[in-house]
This record gives C-alpha cells, structure tokens and sequence, in this order.
C-alpha cells in the first residue's frame, strides 16, 4: 500500500506543547459510536471483568549534548538502546564527519564510533569514569522530548507515566501518560483489573515511514517481555469474558508479538519488529486507548489497521473538535477494532 494513503494534515497549532493537568482531564474520544468523552470518563466506559494493560517501561534521560575532543565541534546523541554492557544505538548529530573511531565527551561519559552513520544513526561505545553508566547518564542526560515540542518541561517526570518503573526507553508510552492514581482507584472500584508488561519504546515511535509503500519499510527491533502474572490474568479475563484493553501501540505490539494463533499470550521476552498494517488480525487485543498519531508514520498505519476505513473520519472529527495531538495530546478509545479475531 502507497504511503501517501496514510497522509493527512495535521496544523502545528494542534500539537499540543504541554500537558494538560490533571492529567486525566485530556479529553477521551470514543470511536464507536463517536463520542466526545474525557480520560476521567473511561470507569463509566470500560466494564467489570475488562484487563487493562500498560507497559511500564521508564523513559531513560537518552538525550546527550556534547563535543568531540579533536575538534570541539559540539555532538548531539539520542540513545535508542542498550546492546550490551558498554555498545548502544543511538542517532548522532551532526552526522556528516562522523566516522568508525570518531570520539565523543559528555561530561563524564566518554564514547567512541564504533560504526558507520547510516540515516544518523550509528553504533556507540560508552564508559563512564566511575564505571556505572546507567547513573552518568541520568546526570548528563536530558529527557528527549520529542522534536516537535518546542517548550520546556518544567518538571521531568511528567514526561513519565505513573507506571514507570523499568529504564530503557528513548521516548514515553505516551497514551499511559492520562491515568492518575484517583482513576486507577476507581477502575479497581468497577471490577477492572490492571496488569503490566515492558517494551523499551525506539526509534519507530517518532520516525516518520520514508518509503514510497509501507511494505518497504524497515521496523526497527524493540525488546518486550510478559511476566507471567500478566500472562495468568489475561487468560482469566478471557475465561470471565472481559475485554484485553490495551493502553498504547506499544502495548498492543507486546501482546500481539506474545499470543499464538489462537491469541493465547504466553509469558516470555524477547525482540520485535512486528508492523501492524492493514490485512493484519488481532490474536489478542480488544480494545485500544491510544493518543493520536503523526501521518506516515507506522503508529498511523496501526489505527488505519484498528479502525478501518473511518480511520479518516475519527480524525477529522478530533481535528474540527480541537483535540490536541501527539504526545501531551488527548486520547481515544477504539472498543470494536475492526480486524480483531
């Protein structure tokens, strides 16, 4: 399928540039049938006996500004992910004359080129002075916030959802950002039960497609795991006849990379590049709360794939309604999705 079929215009003044608070007072759009809800609203939406899944992963301060010492020409790195003890991914700018052996400093973190630049991106060597490159990191660091934000968070964490607990990701699992305790209180109230699972978010959470069809597209790897308490409470609340509600596209990859054909979700860990584009079947999801995506990008192809053709309609109703967009933007809630089993 061409690329520009998942095309539409998104106005710069509907990306929202910071979050609302509280935060589950983002507005909430239900799809089906359309309606115009608020996040708080979701304990009169989903029913007694629903699982609602969240992916815990913590967004680690991937943003590193720097320089190269031969030069003092200034470097910038945003971390993608860990390969082992001392070797990450990372994009790098400015890409042009960074080569393999290329040297870099921030602050305390030194790192070495260790491949050539392909798209920024490339292959880094770090180490620390005092060895633990996981704390140097969270000192030198700065959360990366997506490009299009254009202001200051005035507080770090708000960048995190109340989840966060495993550090690993270059950017958040944006759609968890709306829960607050308050509703979480009362979900558990109604009879919903939470569950969590990890998939370190990467670079295909904000990288636009750049190929002409989307088949063409390389997904990059991103590493999941389901414990098996997760596991366990899914398939009770299939047996009880509730609904997997899926919080994120993220999510959504996890247990659909997890489940068999029969949308058993097996407990496990592992690594994914798995593109949810139309044709796809859902094995293990039924519901999706999800923000709303940039075009061309592999997060729009997955909406396209959940609601079908009225993917256009959905978001030309959030757009005329002033729904704010993106990462600090509002929500939505795809209860029927069109090609699930």
């Amino acid at each position: 399928m061409n690329t520009d079929l998942f095309d539409y215009h998104l106005p710069e003044s509907a990306v929202a540039q910071v979050p609302i608070e509280p935060r589950d007072a983002a507005r909430l759009l239900r799809t089906d049938p359309l309606e115009d809800r608020r996040f708080c609203d979701l304990e009169d939406l989903l029913h007694p006996g629903d699982l609602v899944v969240v992916n815990q992963t913590k967004v680690r301060a991937a943003r590193l500004i720097g320089h190269k010492p031969a030069t003092g020409g200034a470097v910038e790195l945003l971390l993608l992910r860990r390969i082992d003890e001392s070797r990450w991914e990372a994009l790098i700018r400015p890409a042009r004359r960074i080569r393999v052996g290329s040297q870099l400093e921030f602050g305390a973190i030194s790192g070495e080129v260790i491949s050539e630049p392909v798209r920024g991106e490339v292959a880094v060597k770090l180490t620390a002075t005092d060895d633990d490159i996981e704390a140097a990191i969270a000192i030198a660091g700065e959360m990366p916030l997506p490009p299009y934000i254009h202001t200051n968070l005035e507080d770090p964490d708000r960048y995190q959802t109340v989840f966060a607990k495993r550090i690993g990701s270059a950017a958040a699992p944006t759609a968890a950002l709306h829960f607050t305790p308050r509703l979480l209180e009362a979900l558990a109230g109604r009879g919903v039960e939470l569950a969590e699972v990890n998939l370190e978010v990467g670079l295909d959470t904000f990288r636009p497609i750049d190929t002409a069809v989307i088949d063409d597209h390389e997904m990059h790897t991103e590493t999941w795991s389901v414990p098996p308490e997760t596991a366990a409470a899914i398939g009770t609340a299939r047996q009880r006849g509730g609904r997997v509600v899926a919080v994120g596209t993220t999510v959504v990859r996890t247990l659909e990379t997890a489940a068999d054909d029969e949308g058993t979700v097996r407990e496990g860990r592992g690594a994914t590049a798995l593109f949810i584009s139309p044709g796809y079947r859902m094995k293990a999801v039924d519901a999706v709360l999800t923000n709303f995506h940039a075009p061309r990008t592999t997060l729009i192809v997955m909406i396209a794939t959940l609601l079908g053709d009225r993917w256009r309609e959905v978001y030309e109703h959030a757009l005329a309604n002033d729904y704010r967009f993106l990462s600090f933007g509002d929500a939505m809630l795809i209860e029927k999705p069109v090609n699930s089993r």
